[in-house]
């Protein structure tokens, strides 16, 4: 089927000793048969993902980018042990085969697992799906379900216990950002001062504690290839850990884009969530709140909080091409974004006055020329 994900050519100067890893996975137990076919999966900007494809086995093998300094931030062991200690709880997780910790072998901690064949949903739905209405709505429902099936996982009293401090969750993530904001400032873009502030003053208890993601978005689940509604992985477990199920679902939510939304969204959007079908944000919420039982007196904070999240990680990547340590030129016009996110925070927090209203058009034809026709 013509929509199941694969990847493409490798990139130069990404290049994987193939031989070096063969060896290893020999030396691990694992038979390899015939002559590997390797391609390397879209993206870069965080963990590289190679496809190896052998007559006997299709494998997934993962490893932090080159120049990587601060292991914490591609930290291959703990994303290998999530997803090992979660798969009895959580079967979306991919199976996971062999975990190297010998820097000889390729310069880098890395881990293989199994490949899950299917479709990711990305920015457009594949029209060969055919997906009508009802479709959309269901794949909607089935992709929140399985987020919420994740904030259900038992793992008190087993090794999950030990991904994070849990409790005052909420307080380290505001004060976190916060500080990775201030370090990642560029002078053409606004200091959130306004923004920061009423998140620090508004930060609410921990509505519980639960496994959470950190990075939910359909373009990172799996879809059955014969039942396309269906969700049969779950990828990029980098940043799980124990927190408020409300900041993951607020955090989800930064990436949601309606068909309502202004021009900068809609241009820079990576999911089909502007679809006839799905939710809006607030019936996402109203779902997730019913179907848990839990109950909040602010989502304005965890919706606010989502955002301005969104707009650190968009800054620390546009950081880079400000400073000229990259140069790649879909990080050019990332400071526009950080904009839109800025007026999507103050209108939420209730500043719906007529200069954000007229800041919010300038960056939007400003967009509009950048475009491409």
């Amino acid at each position: 089927m013509s929509v199941i994900d694969v990847g493409g050519s490798v990139r130069e100067g990404e290049e994987l000793n193939v031989e070096a890893v063969e060896t290893w996975l020999k030396t691990q137990g694992i038979e390899l048969q015939g002559l590997v076919e390797v391609t390397q999966y879209s993206g870069g900007a965080s963990n590289w993902t190679y496809r190896l494809k052998y007559d006997n086995a299709d494998l997934i093998l993962r490893r932090p980018p080159k120049g990587t300094k601060a292991k914490s931030a591609h930290d291959m062991v703990r994303e290998y042990q999530v997803q090992k200690n979660l798969a009895p709880f959580y079967p979306v997780v991919p199976e996971m085969i062999a975990l190297c910790q010998d820097e000889a072998v390729i310069g880098c901690d890395f881990y293989v697992m199994k490949r899950i064949k299917g479709i990711i949903p990305r920015a457009k739905l594949p029209p060969e799906l055919q997906f009508d209405e009802a479709d959309v709505h269901q794949l909607c429902i089935n992709v929140l379900d399985k987020l919420i099936e994740l904030h259900q996982v038992p793992y008190q009293g087993t090794e999950l216990e030990k991904l994070g401090k849990g409790e005052g969750y909420c307080r380290r993530q505001v004060e976190g950002w916060d500080t990775r904001y201030e370090k990642a400032h560029t002078i053409n873009v606004p200091s959130f001062k306004f923004v920061r502030k009423w998140l620090c003053e508004n930060i609410p208890a921990d509505s519980t504690s639960c496994i959470i993601h950190n990075d939910w978005r359909f373009d990172n689940v799996i879809l059955d290839p014969q039942q396309p509604t269906r969700v049969i992985g779950v990828l990029d477990w980098e940043m799980a850990t124990i927190g408020d199920p409300l900041m993951d679902l607020g955090s989800a939510l930064a990436y949601w884009v309606e068909d309502t939304d202004n021009m900068i969204f809609k241009s820079t959007r990576r999911q089909p969530t502007h679809l006839k079908g799905m939710f809006t944000r607030k019936e996402v919420v109203d779902y997730y709140l019913e179907k848990t039982g839990l109950q909040t007196e602010n989502w304005t904070f965890y919706e606010v909080f989502g955002i301005f999240r969104l707009a650190v990680i968009a800054q620390q990547i546009y950081y880079r091409y400000y400073h000229k340590q990259t140069n790649n030129p879909a990080f050019k016009d990332f400071w526009i974004i950080i904009h839109a996110l800025h007026i999507r925070a103050l209108k939420l927090i209730g500043l719906q006055k007529i200069e954000a209203n007229q800041i919010a058009q300038k960056y939007i034809d400003k967009f509009k020329e950048i475009l491409p026709k």
